[in-house]
């Protein structure tokens, strides 16, 4: 379900579901992984399955960790992420809290 391996910074692989059935699940990965390390790189790459809960959650995950001097990076969001972030009104790489990779294709 989830990727978490050691480097410089921990990075957390999302599940293919990120919709609102699972979302509880993947806030459980975020927190355990926000419990190892202060800087936490999210892969969106897998992600099939996204509504706004998941835009909810990686936003306050973001917010969270600005807040605690921490830092939360979105890489590489799957398409379908992509679009949920959109039709929230947001763009997956805008903002300094939730950023995408330049190589990710975000606007």
């Amino acid at each position: 379900m989830q990727d978490i391996s050691r480097s410089s910074k921990w990075s957390l692989r999302l599940p293919r579901d990120c919709s609102i059935s699972s979302i509880r699940g993947v806030y459980d990965l975020i927190v355990d992984a926000f419990g190892r390390q202060q800087s936490l790189e999210i892969d969106g790459s897998d992600v099939a399955k996204a509504d706004v809960t998941s835009v909810q959650l990686l936003v306050s995950a973001a917010q969270t960790a600005q807040l605690e001097g921490r830092s939360v990076v979105l890489t590489s969001p799957s398409q379908a992420l992509s679009s949920t972030f959109q039709r929230a009104g947001l763009a997956s790489n805008a903002g300094p809290e939730v950023s995408a990779s330049p190589n990710s294709g975000g606007k």
